[in-house]
């Protein structure tokens, strides 16, 4: 087994920053008709995306605590209804001004680590993109860092989706896990331990099949 060297903190506040201007120039000049195109995450539209995006930088405890009780403890549904709130109340200008504006913040989500804003912004630029036929790339250091994270975070569920399955990077070689082999690029195979079967399509190894049942 053999996993990529990680970011050091420093690195990945910038990379945080970098990605959070990458997004907003995908985003930019998006007709009324793209903003409103079902993203590949669940329920969420393009400007649903883009305005979860702005939520952690803005987020209050206060507001956390009250928006955790009208979710019931549920924590997506929590997310699902903050995103809802901005997308309603801000303009798609708005949204892209704001996530360029907190560029540079690294205020987080309560309980969270340095690295999950990073990987929701690499994860949620494709699900934005790739609907809309957009290209969108981020360094390839900065997928592989954020692969590595997802694919053994429970709370994101990559072990319970990665069980049983090798991971190898054709960017790299780098390999991470054991069993069935998946094959492919690194930002697919971080789609397919975030849980989006999108990346499987460029995937390749016994491990699809694996993993395709899994993710439903």
């Amino acid at each position: 087994m053999s996993t990529p060297p990680a970011l050091s903190p420093t690195d990945v506040d910038a990379a945080v920053a970098a990605e959070r201007h990458r997004v907003a120039d995908l985003v930019a000049d998006l007709t009324d008709e793209e903003w409103t195109t079902p993203s590949l995450c669940a329920a969420w539209t393009v400007r649903d995306v883009l305005a979860h995006l702005t939520v952690t930088t803005r987020l209050t405890v206060p507001r956390l605590v009250r928006a955790a009780v009208r979710a019931r403890g549920s924590f997506d549904r929590m997310e699902i209804d903050l995103a809802a709130q901005r997308s309603a109340v801000y303009s798609a200008d708005e949204l892209v001004a704001q996530l360029r504006e907190s560029a540079g913040s690294t205020r987080r989500f309560p309980g969270s680590t340095p690295r999950d804003p990073l990987m929701d912004l690499v994860v949620h630029g494709q699900d934005i993109a790739r609907p809309l036929g957009r290209r969108h790339g981020s360094p390839p250091d900065v997928v592989a860092d954020c692969l590595a994270y997802v694919a053994v975070n429970r709370f994101m569920g990559g072990p319970r989706r990665l069980a049983g399955v090798r991971l190898v990077s054709t960017d790299t070689g780098w390999t991470l896990g054991e069993g069935a082999e998946l094959r492919g690029p690194d930002v697919d195979l971080l789609l397919v331990a975030a849980g989006r079967r999108a990346g499987l399509d460029a995937l390749e190894g016994p491990g699809v099949a694996v993993v395709s049942a899994r993710l439903g």
